[in-house]
């Protein structure tokens, strides 16, 4: 979904207010290491989807997710206390993906190079 630059620039102040109330408010041990990536707001500003990455496999995903989950009263508290708007929007969380998919990647770029199937960044063959 294209966001126009107002939303985006909602969802920047959003993420940056949930990142801080994570860190300062919230002491669930299993958010411990969850980083908010993004946040996409509805246009109305009644609803935001919270992206977040947390360092480990599935598991520790949904443990993150139940922490948040959980905690989302307390999120939302902190989130008025640090933004104002007419509105404070419904949190709805979902994990993202792309960093372990950069990862993977990365990994396998890696591999390549090792195996010598792919030569080194900057060589021409």
């Amino acid at each position: 979904m294209t966001q126009s630059p107002r939303l985006r620039k909602v969802g920047e102040t959003v993420r940056e207010a949930l990142a801080d109330v994570l860190e300062r408010d919230v002491s669930d041990p299993r958010l411990a290491l969850v980083t908010v990536t993004s946040v996409e707001v509805s246009p109305d500003l009644r609803h935001a989807r919270v992206f977040f990455t947390a360092h480990g496999g599935e598991e520790r995903y949904r443990e993150a997710l139940e922490g948040l989950e959980s905690a989302k009263r307390r999120i939302r508290q902190g989130l008025a206390r640090r933004v104002r708007m007419k509105y404070l929007p419904e949190l709805a969380f979902s994990i993202d993906t792309s960093v372990d998919e950069g990862m993977r990647v990365a990994e396998v770029i890696r591999g390549e190079h090792e195996a010598g199937r792919v030569p080194p960044e900057g060589e021409d063959e």
